[in-house]
C-alpha cells in the first residue's frame, strides 16, 4: 500500500509541474491526494488506474479555478449592486456603472453609456482606462452600432471594428473590438452600454455574462434614477407652467443668501405680477387663463440670464432671483422683461388681442434685508407701490437692514 501511495504522489507530482501550478496549491493538491489513498479501502495495482487517480486530483485545480472564478463573479456582482443602488442620483448611477464595466472587463480601453428614450440616444457617461471621464469618443451614428443595439435591444459583439458592416467607413484608427449592450427594463430599451478593447478579438462566454448581467442592474438603477428625478422634478415644479415652484424658489433663496455670504456679493429679488391678467381670468375662464399663464411666463423666462432663477409664486405672480447683481443690472433684465411683455401675440376667443404688461418690486441683498423673508417681503412691498401707483414699472425698494415695518420701504 505504502509503495502504491508513492506512486501515486510521483505521478501527481509530474502532473502538478506540468500543469505550472503555484507551490502552495501543489503543496495543498498532493495532500488531499494522501487523504485520498490513505482512506481507500480497496485498490487496483493496475497503473492505469494510478494514473486516472492522480489525473483526476489535477483535474481538480480546473474545478477549484472555475469556482473560484464564479464566486469572484458573485463578489463582484454584489459590490455592483450595493454601487448602483447607494445613489438615486442618475449621473452617480451611469458614473458607477462605467467605472464597475471597466472593473469586471480585463484590458478594456473605455465605456460609454448612452440613454435612449423616444427613439434618441443621448450621452449619458463616459470613462477610459486612463480614468479620464465623460470625453466623448464618437457620437452615435444613425446606421451603427449603438443605434442598432437600442432599436433591436440586442447584444452585438463586433470582433474587428475595420471589419465589420456596422462599421463601414469609420477613421483608420478605430481598431479592435467592441461589445454593445442594451440596458433594458420590462424589455423596453432605456440605454446602449459600449465597451471597447483595443485588440482584436471577441469577448468571452463568461465576460459576456457578466456584462448581461451588470445591464440588467444598471437597467434598474436607471429607471430608478429617472423615476426619482421625475418626483424631484414634480416637487420642486409648478404643475401648470413647469416652472419651480415656492418650495423650490425657498431653497434656492436660501443658497443664494449663503452664496452671498461667503463671496461678499450682492443679489436682487424681484416680484412681478401681470397687469390686466384678474380681467381675462373673469372674462374668459380658468382654462384660456391658464394657457395665458403659461404662454407668458415661459417667454418671461427666456429673458432671464441661465445663472438667474425664475419660479411661479403663486397666482399670476412671479418671483426672480438675479444672482451677483445689483440695482442697475437688475434694471436691465427686467426692462428686457417689460419689452418682451410687448411681444406676446395671443388671440383671445373674442378675437381680441391679449394686452398684458407686467409691474414689479425689486430688493437687494444685503441692502434691503438679510433674510429670504424680508428680502420677499421688501420686493413684495415694491411691487404693491408699483402696482397701486406706476402700472407697468419696476420699482426699488430702499429700507433698512432687518425686519422691515410699513415705513422702511419707499420706491423710486
Amino acid at each position: 500500500m505504502k509503495e502504491q501511495v508513492l506512486q501515486i504522489l510521483a505521478e501527481a507530482r509530474k502532473r502538478l509541474d506540468a500543469a505550472n501550478v503555484s507551490h502552495s496549491e501543489r503543496d495543498i493538491l498532493l495532500k488531499l491526494i494522501g487523504v485520498l489513498v490513505d482512506s481507500m479501502q480497496h485498490f487496483t495495482h493496475n497503473s492505469e488506474d494510478l494514473n486516472s487517480l492522480a489525473q483526476a486530483v489535477v483535474d481538480q485545480r480546473a474545478l477549484l479555478a472555475l469556482l473560484k472564478q464564479q464566486a469572484d463573479e458573485l463578489d463582484a456582482l454584489k459590490k455592483l449592486s450595493i454601487n448602483l443602488t447607494s445613489s438615486l442620483d442618475l449621473p452617480d448611477v451611469l458614473d458607477a456603472l462605467s467605472s464597475e464595466a471597466l472593473r469586471l472587463i480585463p484590458n478594456a480601453q473605455d465605456v460609454h453609456i448612452f440613454l435612449y428614450a423616444d427613439g434618441k440616444l443621448s450621452f449619458g457617461a463616459a470613462l477610459d482606462f486612463d480614468g479620464n471621464k465623460n470625453t466623448v469618443w464618437s457620437k452615435p451614428r444613425p446606421n451603427g452600432l449603438t443605434y442598432t443595439v437600442a432599436r433591436s435591444g440586442e447584444m452585438i459583439i463586433v470582433e474587428d471594428m475595420q471589419n465589420h458592416p456596422l462599421f463601414v467607413n469609420v477613421p483608420s484608427n478605430w481598431r479592435g473590438s467592441i461589445i454593445g449592450i442594451p440596458l433594458k427594463t420590462d424589455d423596453t430599451v432605456v440605454g446602449v452600454m459600449n465597451l471597447a478593447r483595443s485588440q482584436v478579438g471577441g469577448f468571452s462566454s463568461s465576460e459576456q455574462r457578466l456584462l448581461s448581467l451588470l445591464a440588467d442592474q444598471a437597467a434598474v438603477a436607471i429607471a430608478n434614477a429617472r423615476l426619482h428625478q421625475m418626483v424631484s422634478r414634480q416637487a420642486y415644479s409648478d404643475m401648470l407652467t413647469g416652472l419651480p415652484n415656492r418650495r423650490a424658489l425657498d431653497e434656492r433663496l436660501d443658497e443664494e443668501i449663503q452664496s452671498a455670504r461667503r463671496g461678499n456679493y450682492s443679489f436682487a429679488v424681484v416680484m412681478m405680477d401681470l397687469d390686466g391678467f384678474k380681467a381675462v381670468n373673469d372674462t374668459y375662464g380658468h382654462i384660456i387663463g391658464d394657457e395665458v399663464l403659461r404662454l407668458v411666463f415661459n417667454q418671461m423666462a427666456r429673458r432671464v440670464r441661465t445663472t438667474d432663477f425664475l419660479a411661479r409664486y403663486g397666482g399670476d405672480e412671479l418671483t426672480l432671483i438675479l444672482s451677483q447683481s445689483d440695482i442697475a443690472s437688475a434694471k436691465v433684465v427686467t426692462s428686457k422683461i417689460s419689452e418682451e411683455m410687448q411681444r406676446i401675440k395671443y388671440t383671445l376667443p373674442d378675437k381680441k388681442r391679449l394686452n398684458l404688461s407686467v409691474s414689479g418690486g425689486i430688493a437687494l441683498y444685503p441692502v434691503h434685508a438679510r433674510t429670504a423673508s424680508d428680502l420677499l417681503r421688501a420686493a413684495d412691498a415694491a411691487l404693491y407701490q408699483a402696482k397701486k401707483h406706476h402700472r407697468g414699472t419696476f420699482q426699488i425698494a430702499r429700507g433698512v437692514t432687518g425686519p422691515l415695518t410699513s415705513h422702511s420701504i419707499i420706491v423710486e
